[in-house]
């Protein structure tokens, strides 16, 4: 919030809060992108944040300005990331934190970063829309009073924007295309509002093409309708019917771009060679903008010298259950000894 005070809705007024979000790394891919013929391909590495996704960089925001009106309790739907990031900055402001999640359906590393922060969680039998729809109802009342943190939540996508405005100082230019996973779709629309403040601040000429990818088994955007039951291995992004859908879709077409489905298999080859080309661990949901620009790259959709940033959103810890499922190599056993080792290594 210091960093970017004069792009965000904060004042004198506003307590001073941080874990440390922000300044995440901008890496360039050489080997990943030589495979793919991409001579300039980069990820935004947003499992760097305090809790390990892009998350916190709204929720930094959100949280200190509910301090700010005089909050007691926060609230919130989530599929993993956001439980773990508002009982993170809530538990760092004193705050209670109500977290609502579907039942069975969240990574366990994202479940524990909120149980041990003490955050009150509430499973229902249910999906993440469900879930979402009685955050917002709860909310709403008077009779108890508290913040809602969700996306749709404006000040959660402008801390958001503030990962656009790193890209382009690190870049000293905005990419040509910028690729995004697409869940609830708050952070491709935060991303897109980041690139046009600057653009209209003169900080930058342009602005680039958006391409946010849905997982195929919970696409809504690019069905065109929600998804009731929606179904993916890329839990974070298992959302049937976004909340800042109209405001994601404008983002494509005001940027000329594209939202575009990829399947599981899609996703799961993207995190396995991000990680074994390039030594970068992402949650799968993450690995949904590599697989879709590795899909259109093969398909020669994309100009090889294009300057493309691809959003890895959450860190691989997040998701050990698919990690360890997914594993590239295996645990070799071997006797203490330097001949045995030697052996099981076959040197």
């Amino acid at each position: 919030m210091d960093r970017y005070r004069p792009w965000l809705p904060v004042s004198d007024a506003t307590p001073a809060l941080s874990l440390g979000e922000g300044a995440t790394p901008l890496v360039h891919l050489r080997r990943l992108g030589g495979q793919l013929g991409l001579t300039n391909l980069h990820v935004k590495i947003e499992g760097m944040n305090p809790t390990g996704s892009f998350k916190d960089r709204g929720m930094v925001v959100a949280v200190a300005k509910a301090l700010e009106a005089g909050a007691r309790s926060i609230i919130c739907a989530s599929t993993g990331n956001t439980s773990a990031s508002a009982a993170a900055y809530g538990a760092a402001a004193g705050l209670e934190v109500v977290v609502v999640l579907p039942k069975g359906a969240i990574a366990i590393g994202k479940l524990l970063q909120a149980l041990v922060a003490s955050a009150r969680v509430v499973a229902i039998d249910g999906n993440f829309d469900q879930a979402l729809a009685v955050v917002r109802e709860l909310a709403a009342r008077d009779d108890h009073p508290i913040t809602l943190v969700n996306s749709v939540n404006p000040h959660r996508l402008a801390g958001q924007k503030t990962a656009a405005f790193e890209i382009c100082d690190d870049l000293g230019r905005a990419p040509d295309i910028l690729a995004i996973p697409v869940g609830n779709a708050g952070n491709i629309s935060a991303y897109w509002a980041g690139f046009t403040d600057y653009v209209m601040a003169g900080i930058v000429e342009r602005r680039p093409r958006m391409l946010g990818f849905q997982a195929a088994g919970a696409a809504p955007i690019v069905l065109g309708h929600p998804v009731e039951q929606p179904d993916t291995i890329a839990t974070a992004i298992r959302i049937g019917n976004p909340a800042s859908w109209t405001l994601a879709t404008e983002a494509r077409d005001e940027s000329g771009g594209r939202i575009e489905a990829v399947t599981d298999e899609e996703i799961l080859a993207a995190y396995r060679d991000v990680v074994r080309l390039e030594g970068i661990f992402c949650e799968p949901s993450s690995a949904a903008s590599l697989a879709g620009v590795a899909k259109l790259a093969r398909a020669g959709e994309l100009d090889q010298d294009a300057l493309i940033v691809a959003v890895l959103t959450g860190n691989g810890l997040k998701d050990p259950h698919t990690a360890e499922a997914h594993a590239g190599a295996s645990i070799l056993d071997a006797a203490p000894t330097v001949d045995a080792v030697r052996a099981v290594l076959e040197w």
